[in-house]
């Protein structure tokens, strides 16, 4: 989607805080971070949420998720990290450009979700 903020920043059309690259995964520095070390890794291909996402996105998720450990290390986090996909609007998803938190820093993250 050319409107999408995500799939801008994964062509380059706004600036980001790169953290890594490839042809089919970009992961960048959340803007507003929630944790000491808070990034998110996305699919260049635009798919909205992980509602939306089939066995024809199984190669990219792989790859999200197989990288995920890789790039939480090369931030610091070598004792472990959280990680999170918000999916729809019950879900708090903000952004409708799949995306998979990762968060951590050097003391444990208290709680799953804050209290309502």
């Amino acid at each position: 989607m050319s409107d999408c903020i995500f799939c801008k920043i994964a062509r380059g059309e706004i600036p980001s805080k790169k953290i890594y690259e490839d042809e089919e995964i970009f992961a960048f520095h959340d803007i507003h971070p929630h944790a000491p070390v808070h990034f998110m890794i996305i699919p260049k291909q635009h798919i909205a949420s992980l509602n939306e996402a089939d066995m024809s996105h199984q190669a990219v998720l792989g790859r999200i998720l197989a990288k995920a450990g890789e790039l939480a290390r090369s931030q610091g986090l070598n004792e472990g990290f959280r990680t999170i996909i918000n999916t729809g609007r019950i879900g708090c998803q903000e952004v409708y450009h799949l995306h998979v938190h990762i968060l951590g820093g050097p003391e444990p993250l208290k709680g799953l979700l804050p209290r309502t």
